[in-house]
């Protein structure tokens, strides 16, 4: 599962780590009192775990990032938006985590470093879904013990192989930093010799400087 300040995005695996199916569960805690997030959150919760109970599998989320790299860009740059938002994802970890242990489910947390990247490069075209369902599928490889490392199609683009597969996501990130929704038309992952479509139309003036600078 892949926490979100506004839905659990969650992805069913096979034990090899392939993709069945996801989804997500959707909710709003904007204008919300603290009280309010709380049983609003721990209500969805319940119906992650019962998803699970029904799959009779474990939940694999992530661990708490405390620094808000994923959760703090969800409100503007308030620091009350920031307090709201850390408390509502540390809310989604233990209504999780505590609705789980009740119904008898296994927990696993692992590192979510760079997990919405791999989704969104490597799995959202792939499988036709959300970034963050492709990143609660990634979550739940990483989970299983699997190395998502870049797919053939991205190899020209990465300077330096003999480095952690983590630093490849990180400089893939950086250069090929366009709309998420283009990445269903800049490139197909099943097709490893492909080269990205620079000359897209969908492409922003802006956005095909920087990707030709960043490819060149």
């Amino acid at each position: 599962m892949d926490c979100n300040v506004d839905h659990f995005a969650w992805a069913d695996l096979t034990n090899d780590g392939n993709y069945l199916e996801s989804g997500k569960l959707k909710f709003s805690i904007k204008g919300k009192t603290s009280g309010q997030i709380t049983k609003i959150i721990e209500a969805k919760a319940i119906d992650l775990v019962d998803i699970a109970v029904q799959k009779n599998k474990p939940i694999i989320l992530e661990t708490l990032d405390t620094t808000l790299s994923k959760t703090g860009n969800r409100y503007a740059n308030k620091k009350a938006n920031r307090l709201k938002s850390l408390f509502a994802y540390k809310k989604m970890i233990i209504a999780v985590t505590s609705r789980a242990e009740k119904m008898g489910i296994d927990v696993i947390q692992v590192n979510p470093k760079y997990t919405s990247v791999v989704g969104k490069l490597k799995y959202m075209r792939k499988f036709g879904i959300s970034i963050h369902q492709a990143a609660a599928f990634t979550i739940g490889r990483r989970g299983l013990g699997y190395k998502d490392k870049p797919p053939r199609i991205f190899h020209q683009y990465i300077d330096r192989h003999n480095i952690h597969h983590w630093r490849h996501w990180h400089t893939l990130n950086k250069k090929l930093n366009v709309r998420t929704h283009l990445f269903y038309t800049l490139f197909n992952v099943n097709t490893p010799h492909q080269s990205i479509n620079l000359h897209d139309h969908n492409l922003t003036e802006n956005e095909r400087k920087k990707l030709f600078k960043a490819l060149a």
